[in-house]
């Protein structure tokens, strides 16, 4: 039996935030989280390269690390990882047919991500796991990976207007669910946020009385190198926003050196030399073209793209797929400039906004583009886009993880 199939029965739940029933599966499973000392990262944007620079480094250190993220791009096995390499297919299948046999006796089934999510803790304590760094999957407060009553440090990213349907409309109610992963007594770190988001988090720290730092970015200072500090360090990771993201890893790391953790400065500089995070600001070839693909699902990480894209100095053209749920008006408001082009596609196996309504929203948003598309796959606008392609233009590829994942996974098939 085929991951997918042994998950495709949880799918139905949707998102279903709560605690109840994903304690009670662990509690079935032996707790396995008990045992696993955790760096618990949460926020906007920002987290998967966070969690993915700590993993790195921690692996460097001689530590045998565990990491949990979503979503995947390609793979299940993406999320559960030790010391950077996926879980292996069949001891995931054998986790889950585990997991499965339990769950088979309770009235009310546990959501796909708490089915993953406990797969994930079952993995990490079998391995004896050092450390685990574990990605927030939704908010915070509720979401399934908010079972551990201590951190060794609560990581807050960013904060930007996402999920508004189920954490609140206004930023105040989303850094609210977003810290609730604060752990009494335990350090917080937290990264560059609005007022409104850290009146919040300083009322929560000291209702917690929880150690704050507060954390600025890092600079660049030579060929791909930066500087945090006094710890200057490879940021292979493109994108300014990686200038905070890799702040918040290395003094994430300082903080675990106070508490005693073995990290010198060559695991450090090691670890983010080898640190990659698919599907962010990565370079592909796609029939002998580059073409750089971006997840940039809603307006922050849009916003972080278009600053990227405009120091090429050329027009862009934009091969996008947008989920239902994001905010499409904001995205296009982030990306889209006079003169580029805008070949929308649907986002496969997802709700997709329908290209058509798409091409209406971005016509009244920038009526200065060149050209507005729609196709019935992200190939047949990635082909037009090659045959239009000329030197002054980029082809970028975004708008959902899915859909950049769906892309990749067929370059996968493709190379086989």
């Amino acid at each position: 039996m085929s991951i997918d199939l042994l998950l495709k029965p949880f799918q139905h739940f949707g998102v279903h935030l709560g605690l109840d029933r994903i304690q009670t599966l662990l509690a079935d499973l032996g707790n396995p989280h008990h045992s696993i000392p955790i760096i618990h990262v949460g926020g906007t944007n920002g987290k998967g390269s966070v969690c993915a620079y700590l993993s790195s480094i921690l692996t460097e250190a001689g530590y045998n690390v565990g990491r949990y993220t979503s979503p995947h791009l390609i793979d299940w096995t993406e999320r559960i990882c030790l010391n950077n390499q996926p879980i292996g297919e069949s001891k995931l299948i054998e986790i889950l047919i585990k997991i499965q046999n339990i769950i088979d006796s309770y009235p009310e089934s546990p959501t796909q991500f708490e089915v993953i999510t406990a797969a994930a803790w079952v993995y990490f304590a079998q391995q004896k796991v050092d450390i685990a760094v574990i990605e927030v999957g939704l908010g915070g407060r509720l979401d399934a990976t908010n079972v551990c009553e201590q951190s060794l440090v609560s990581v807050i990213t960013s904060i930007s207007r996402e999920h508004w349907q189920v954490l609140g409309d206004t930023i105040s109610e989303i850094a609210k669910e977003k810290s609730g992963i604060f752990k009494p007594g335990c350090p917080t770190i937290i990264g560059p946020v609005s007022r409104e988001a850290e009146l919040v988090f300083k009322a929560r720290i000291q209702q917690l009385n929880c150690p704050s730092i507060w954390v600025k970015p890092a600079i660049y200072i030579k060929d791909n190198w930066a500087k945090y500090q006094d710890i200057e360090y490879p940021l292979p990771l493109l994108a300014q926003m990686q200038l905070s993201n890799s702040a918040i890893a290395i003094e994430t790391v300082k903080c675990l050196q106070q508490k005693g953790w073995n990290i010198p400065l060559t695991a450090i500089q090691n670890g983010m030399a080898k640190t990659q995070w698919l599907g962010r600001l990565q370079w592909v070839k796609w029939q002998n073209t580059s073409i750089l693909v971006d997840g940039a699902h809603n307006p922050a990480s849009a916003e972080m793209l278009r600053n990227y894209v405009d120091t090429f100095g050329k027009s862009i053209t934009w091969v996008m797929g947008i989920l239902s749920t994001k905010e499409h008006d904001k995205i296009f408001q982030a990306l889209l400039k006079i003169n580029d082009s805008l070949y929308l596609v649907p986002v496969p196996n997802c709700d997709s906004k329908k290209t058509e309504d798409l091409a209406k929203l971005a016509v009244n948003i920038c009526p200065e583009l060149a050209t507005i598309k729609t196709f019935e796959t992200v190939f047949d606008a990635l082909d037009t886009a090659i045959n239009n392609f000329t030197s002054d233009k980029l082809i970028v590829l975004c708008g959902s993880l899915y859909l950049v994942g769906y892309f990749l996974t067929n370059i996968q098939s493709t190379n086989k």
